[in-house]
């Protein structure tokens, strides 16, 4: 550390306004905590500044469907992902929205001065349109089969099957990921960044090494495959309707999100400075002695190491110091799972576990490369109880009813000449485990204090103060001792201070002390009044676990899925696409009472407002038809329907829905969006007959 105080500015990556915050999430803001707790802890000037990511299509389209404005829709969710950080204690010194003044005006000024730097282009191109929603659509809104290897149902940019990148427009067979029409092209006038001009730059900046290197070893190694392939021009703007900033001097022209997205960071931190009276200019002017670091996901990172540094060069800003990238979170060894519950919101797990349980695990799992991390339930569970009850806490508790019964709750002013010792081993690593931090290796560091905390043990287990106290004449040394072992449980708690902030203010209240800092290692707790103990936490127990998956998988059941958008959508579709698992087992008289029919489709019709509904009239051999609702609308067209045979539950309730009544369900398989397939009985059948 140094001996002067950093000026540090520290963002994470935005999440976007449609969606709730989940665990997936939770791994770059509780790691982006963790370092920055650890700053401000060390004596450095950091802030830590995040905003609401709340422009683009999806959000426009969210809000149509739910009747309300997208200021309406982003102000809710603003709201709710708030709570949810707070509750993690992710300490936000601004949490803001892109939806701002400060962000308009930044993107506006950005973009002029790109513009008079000879680094946009105005071209027309032709783009693919929807004519049934009338506008065109965003590469992620065109799905389609990959025109390298051939995989269906894939976005309009990148297949997530062979990893290659395309235009939408060389989609085979592509669609509307919006209403499921045949899109059509059409031509329209586009803004375009010239990221190739920025190419020399680009690589004397990306390609430093040593301490001075941007990225990672493996993120660079990356960049350099993109520059081995040529960097594209980059497309910024889009047509109405669409919810963002107009384009100076164009209008019915918007900015990519992609664009006033990244300059949130700024936006968010200018609004900071004018209400805590910060110097701007000090951080993001071009001979700014301050750092700036990004923590974001891999599947962000050709915007960050290339669109954004750009950007921020050639529009008279300085470049990030840092950009740390981390992998995605698996679940169980396996991508996060609605079936099984395991996609698991923040708010679910509030609900039935602590928040420190969940920042400890994540630390014990994360370091500075660029891996996914596994949450593994019954690591998780046997970690905790291990190590932050077993090891950690159980140490104060081993003491602390000595010092109230006997000591008046005070502190001996002497240390035992082996606890003395004990406690300088533990001060010996302070260094240590600062640069662990620093470094981001905070796995290592949980691993080099819970070794610590062995050593306080072992330290108890050799005084043995519980036969010391039965013993004449102890009754100094029994002090000492266990002023020994509150010491050690303080200095434990300042290394674990940034991973465990909800359960370090218990012990401060229980010390009876002033918040902890790094430099209180350096010193011990001596002659000096403490709280009555309290029990802090307690051990995880299965069934907590076992309820906290069983509320996920009920709440994620009912949810719809949300428009694609940045990493979090990308999961939720690859989770989409996995087999789901079987269900309990029910009794066969819980089965017999679904009567399931042969069905005829008389009719298929689109239903007008709805994004993946068709109306299907359907013949089940009674007098009238039947009119069904069907979420097929992304896999077929309503004219491929007519006369098919399908099978359909007969017995379901009358469902009142926004666009009338449903009067049962027909049956499909398949992941969902174009990989869907009704059931189609053999040659035979006919409408009436029962499914036995």
């Amino acid at each position: 550390m140094s001996a002067k105080p950093r000026k540090i500015l520290v963002t994470s990556a935005l999440p976007y306004a449609n969606g709730s915050i989940h665990l997936g999430h939770l791994v770059e803001y509780i790691q982006t905590d963790i370092w920055s707790r650890f700053q401000r802890m060390s004596g450095n000037e950091c802030h830590y500044v995040c905003a609401d990511d709340t422009h683009g299509t999806p959000i426009m389209l969210r809000a149509e469907q739910e009747g309300i404005t997208p200021e309406a829709l982003i102000e809710r969710v603003h709201n709710e992902h708030l709570t949810d950080f707070k509750d993690f204690d992710i300490a936000f010194d601004n949490y803001y929205s892109t939806n701002s003044n400060e962000n308009r005006e930044l993107s506006q000024t950005i973009y002029k001065q790109l513009k008079a730097n000879g680094l946009i282009d105005i071209r027309t191109i032709e783009q693919l349109y929807d004519p049934q929603k009338e506008m065109f659509l965003p590469d992620r809104f065109v799905k389609g089969t990959c025109p390298k290897c051939k995989a269906e149902d894939q976005y309009g940019d990148s297949c997530e099957v062979c990893g290659a990148t395309y235009s939408p427009t060389e989609l085979i067979n592509p669609y509307s990921a919006v209403s499921g029409a045949t899109p059509i092209m059409k031509e329209s006038e586009h803004h375009f960044f010239k990221l190739g001009k920025c190419e020399k730059f680009l690589k004397q900046w990306l390609l430093e090494s040593g301490d001075k290197a941007p990225l990672q070893a493996e993120a660079t190694n990356k960049v350099s495959e993109w520059f081995e392939s040529g960097l594209k021009d980059w497309d910024i703007s889009r047509d109405a309707p669409y919810f963002g900033f107009e384009i100076p001097d164009a209008p019915g022209k918007y900015f990519y999100v992609w664009l006033d997205a990244p300059i949130g960071y700024i936006a968010s931190f200018k609004n900071l400075c004018d209400k805590k009276g910060l110097d701007f200019d000090s951080y993001w002017k071009p001979d700014s002695n301050a750092e700036v670091y990004h923590f974001i996901g891999k599947d962000i990172l050709y915007f960050h190491a290339l669109f954004w540094p750009a950007t921020l060069k050639f529009s008279g800003y300085r470049t990030p110091t840092k950009v740390c990238v981390h992998g995605f979170l698996t679940v169980n060894g396996q991508k996060m799972s609605k079936s099984r519950g395991t996609f698991i919101m923040a708010r679910t797990y509030l609900n039935h576990l602590r928040p420190d349980y969940l920042r400890y695990y994540f630390a014990a799992k994360l370091s500075d490369r660029i891996e996914d991390i596994d949450l593994n339930m019954d690591d998780f569970v046997a970690r905790v109880n291990s190590n932050l009850v077993g090891k950690y806490i159980n140490i104060a508790s081993r003491s602390a009813g000595f010092i109230k019964k006997r000591y008046d709750n005070k502190l001996s002013s002497e240390l035992d000449a082996a606890g003395q010792t004990m406690l300088k081993t533990i001060q010996a690593k302070q260094t240590d485990i600062a640069s662990l931090y620093e470094a981001r290796q905070f796995s290592e560091a949980m691993r080099e204090i819970m070794a610590l905390a062995d050593i306080a043990n072992e330290y108890v287990d050799e005084t043995k103060p519980w036969l010391l106290a039965k013993e004449e004449g102890q009754e100094e040394n029994l002090h000492r001792i266990c002023t020994s072992i509150v010491n050690a449980f303080r200095l434990l708690t300042i290394y674990l201070k940034p991973v465990l902030p909800p359960l370090t203010r218990q012990v401060e209240d229980f010390l009876n002390i002033m918040p902890l800092t790094w430099a209180d290692a350096e010193s011990f707790l001596l002659d000096h009044e403490i709280k009555p103990y309290k029990h802090m936490i307690t051990r995880i127990e299965q069934k907590q676990i076992d309820a906290l998956l069983a509320e996920s998988a009920e709440t994620l059941k009912a949810q719809q899925p949300s428009p694609a958008h940045y990493d979090e959508q990308q999961q939720n579709e690859k989770d989409m696409q996995m087999i789901d698992s079987i269900d309990d087992t029910i009794p066969f008289d819980d089965f017999a009472k679904v009567d399931l029919r042969i069905a005829r489709i008389v009719k298929a019709d689109h239903v007008e407002g709805a994004d993946k509904l068709l109306q299907l009239t359907l013949d089940i051999g009674e007098e009238k038809t039947r009119n069904v609702f069907a979420g097929i609308k992304s896999a077929y067209a309503p004219e491929d329907l007519e006369g098919k045979l399908t099978v359909m539950v007969a017995n379901l309730a009358p469902r009142k829905m926004r666009f009338g009544i449903s009067e049962g369900m027909v049956l499909a398989a398949g992941p969902g969006g174009k990989a869907l397939w009704i059931l189609e009985p053999h040659e035979g059948a006919q409408p009436g007959m029962k499914v036995k």
